[in-house]
């Protein structure tokens, strides 16, 4: 059993816009010291949840607690600076006005002195000590998002909320910010919920994914479990590129033109899909007897270790 806390808790939020349910009966719990990651298409819910979790945004019924505290009920709502969350979103949310010294200082109680040894504390983190008196448009993306970390970071929040924080960045920066970025997070053992819509972000940096469609939460697991044990087919297609075959079962078995899966728990007869991600594919060529090879598919070029075959 895990014994982390429980640092940041939603129970059953529902949220309606005009009539319509964008956030229905969701309910997810953040550990400290780890990265949760909530998933999901476009329009699903997940600012949605995440404004709700800041108390930017209230729900119509459920509670938002943190550290085991209701901070948000029928008859409850703490505004975001009462419950000891911090806040990253995608577009940094700087201080055009204040240098790099002062928007990490931003919020932060206690004599001077100690506002400025936690403040080049975490300039120091995050490598940005040479940086203090820089203003943010004298800044690159990444640079903007680092001291948007160390001001999120710097008042010692129990839980951080971030939304689509990397999406901002280009290709060539994104790998390397995400990584540092994961590295100061654990170091921090802060909870944290980061909402994103894509996939290999949420494998990379989460210790659970939390995989949302139309407002509700489908399946919560580790990315490993998640990637190769998905709820159904959608949540497997939603990572990558799959192979449906066909097939019908027999016994505990489901056989298809590409051989006998094993499948308990239906009953004879049934139809059934069975799916498989190109990356657990193999053509063993040797083994492959007489007979026509299977052919690259014209037009369709090769994307890394996926090809497309005709059989």
């Amino acid at each position: 059993m895990d014994n982390k806390e429980v640092q940041l808790e939603l129970c059953n939020i529902v949220r309606n816009f005009d009539g319509r349910i964008v956030v229905n009966g969701v309910s997810l719990s953040l550990r400290a010291g780890e990265v949760t990651c909530l998933l999901g298409p476009s329009g699903c819910g997940k600012s949605t949840s995440l404004r709700i979790a800041a108390g930017v945004d209230r729900q119509n019924s459920g509670q938002v607690m943190v550290a085991n505290e209701v901070v948000s009920s029928d008859s409850l709502h703490l505004p975001p600076e009462s419950r000891g969350i911090g806040l990253m979103f995608q577009d940094f949310a700087l201080f055009p006005h204040l240098n790099v010294m002062r928007n990490v200082a931003f919020g932060l109680s206690g004599s001077k002195e100690k506002v400025r040894l936690r403040v080049f504390d975490m300039l120091k983190r995050v490598g940005m000590t040479d940086m203090a008196n820089q203003y943010p448009h004298q800044l690159s993306g990444g640079e903007q998002q680092r001291i948007a970390l160390a001001r999120a970071l710097a008042p010692s929040p129990q839980v951080l909320l971030m939304d689509e924080p990397f999406s901002g960045l280009d290709n060539r920066l994104r790998d390397e910010v995400r990584d540092s970025t994961l590295a100061l997070l654990k170091d921090e053992g802060t909870a944290v919920l980061l909402v994103t819509h894509e996939p290999e972000e949420a494998m990379r940096m989460a210790d659970q994914i939390a995989l949302m469609r139309d407002g509700q939460i489908i399946q919560v697991g580790a990315p490993y479990n998640i990637y190769n044990s998905p709820i159904d087919r959608g949540a497997a297609e939603f990572f990558s590129d799959i192979n449906v075959i066909s097939g019908e079962v027999k016994g505990s078995l489901t056989k298809t033109p590409f051989g006998e899966f094993l499948t308990p728990g239906y009953k004879d007869q049934t139809k059934l899909d069975i799916v498989i991600r190109p990356q657990h594919l193999k053509i063993d060529f040797d083994r492959a007897g007489r007979g026509p090879n299977p052919t690259l598919e014209d037009g369709t070029p090769a994307r890394g270790m996926v090809i497309r075959a005709r059989f």
